[in-house]
């Protein structure tokens, strides 16, 4: 079975989903069962975007993607600097 991938959003609905599955009553796997995820990925969903409203997560999710590039960044100028220092020191 393919991995599914989603999005700080989609998160954010299927755990409000099972919330108001929980206070109907439901046991927490079979919320998760009918919400198409596994217990363990409530839990560690839960723990991570648990108090995140649906704005919140947009915004954590366009950090993540400058985080990203910053460390692309960084690491393309380390890579720039070690061979200027390599050229200048003949090690080629």
């Amino acid at each position: 079975m393919p991995k599914k991938t989603f999005t700080p959003e989609q998160i954010v609905a299927k755990l409000r989903q099972i919330e108001v599955l929980l206070s109907q009553g439901k046991t927490v796997p079979l919320a998760c069962k009918d919400s198409g995820i596994t217990d363990q990925t409530f839990y560690r969903w839960r723990k991570e975007y648990g108090g995140l409203e649906l704005e919140q997560a947009k915004k954590l999710r366009d950090l993540q993607k400058e985080n990203a590039q910053l460390k692309r960044a960084l690491a393309t100028m380390t890579l720039e600097k070690q061979i200027l220092k390599d050229i200048a020191e003949g090690d080629f």
